[in-house]
């Protein structure tokens, strides 16, 4: 990729259990070497990749914000990753921006080098070793064996939690819908995001809500197949155990547009209530998921949003 700012390719076909991330490189200034970390986010995340723009310093911010930076009219924070890994950057490489939009919000990343889009199977998507996921933090969602190394995917949702700038909408008001109701449902939840799934399972809960938890598609579809057999056995629905299913998009092994389309095309299954729940915020992502006939859409995190979604579509997946 070349410094200026580039338009970006459509994302794949709905379903395929595929996606394109960009390549993007971190140095870390060693003793006796320039160590290159190898990098991935979702295509769909990035907006454009440009020349590092300037920045304003602004008093009270994380020490991993750089500061604020106007792009196509708005301000929006600037983060140092190498910064948050507690990396020392050599003193001469050139920076550039990766302009993010997810969870409502634009952010910028500061990094090294983008390198170059890939196209890759979500099932080639790893579980990271442990020793490197706590250097991380526990903030990868899974790594990528590539002919230039293990290209590692970041858990965004997490890193934003770490620094202070995750926001979850209408919690207040969650809990006064929940209070107003009596209404109690079993939720299958797939999200590979520890972050994430802790803050949705937290909504839920309080909303008197009872929560199973899957860490990708293929797992949470293992679930379903085992109360569908279940459910056969004893002559019942699946509905009797589980009453809405919310599925991230992102997710290792399986993705929540494939985990949805496989429900909507499984006897047993199809009449489970569906809701996407993601970071990603554009209308293409929305039009996707209603392609593989998901109930619901919502982007991460409003609480009163998806409280009211549980309750309806529950309602449904109950057969009330």
């Amino acid at each position: 990729m070349s410094s200026d700012s580039h338009a970006l390719p459509n994302i794949l076909e709905t379903g395929k259990n595929e996606l394109e991330i960009v390549d993007f490189r971190i140095y870390e200034d060693r003793p006796s070497e320039s160590y290159e970390w190898i990098f991935g986010v979702n295509v769909a995340k990035v907006r454009e990749v440009l020349r590092m723009p300037k920045v304003t310093k602004v008093p009270n911010m994380p020490p991993e914000v750089e500061g604020m930076a106007e792009i196509r009219g708005k301000l929006i924070p600037v983060v140092s990753l190498a910064k948050w890994m507690g990396l020392e950057e050599p003193p001469d490489r050139k920076k550039f921006l990766l302009h993010l939009e997810f969870l409502r919000e634009n952010v910028g990343v500061i990094v090294h080098e983008a390198r170059r889009i890939r196209r890759i199977s979500w099932s080639d998507i790893k579980k990271a070793p442990d020793t490197l996921n706590q250097k991380l933090g526990g903030r990868i969602t899974g790594v990528v064996d590539t002919e230039d190394g293990l290209l590692i995917i970041l858990d965004f949702e997490g890193i934003l939690h770490d620094i202070g700038l995750l926001k979850i909408f209408h919690e207040e008001e969650a809990l006064k819908e929940a209070g107003t109701t009596k209404e109690t449902y079993t939720v299958l939840l797939a999200e590979d995001s520890p972050v994430a799934r802790k803050i949705i399972r937290e909504i839920l809960e309080n909303a008197g809500h009872k929560v199973i938890e899957a860490e990708d598609g293929s797992q949470a579809l293992e679930i379903l197949n085992q109360y569908l057999e279940k459910a056969q056995k004893e002559g019942k629905s699946v509905r009797d155990y589980i009453q809405v299913v919310i599925t991230d998009i992102e997710m290792p092994n399986m993705d929540g547009l494939t985990l949805t389309k496989k429900i909507k095309e499984t006897v047993g299954l199809m009449g489970l209530p569906v809701i996407v729940n993601t970071t990603l915020s554009d209308d293409t992502n929305r039009e996707r998921a209603f392609r593989v006939n998901a109930d619901s859409f919502i982007v991460k995190f409003d609480a009163q949003e998806l409280i009211s979604m549980v309750n309806r579509l529950g309602r449904r997946g109950a057969g009330e």
